[in-house]
């Protein structure tokens, strides 16, 4: 398993669309729980871009 780098998470989730990160305070459940699936899709979204190895990359044996 890979370890993901916190300023990585902290970077997504401040670029996630500003609804989703008020949106998960809002007194409504429905809000909440529409807000908190935007936002775990955007950092998702935001980490497997980063995670991308160049197709130039050699693979190297550990």
């Amino acid at each position: 398993m890979e370890r993901v780098d916190p300023a990585a998470i902290a970077a997504a989730i401040l670029d996630a669309p500003g609804w989703c990160r008020v949106g998960i305070t809002a007194p409504g459940e429905h809000l909440r729980k529409q807000a908190a699936k935007e936002l775990a899709l955007s950092i998702a979204s935001s980490l497997a871009a980063q995670g991308a190895p160049d197709r130039d990359q050699l693979p190297l044996p550990l």
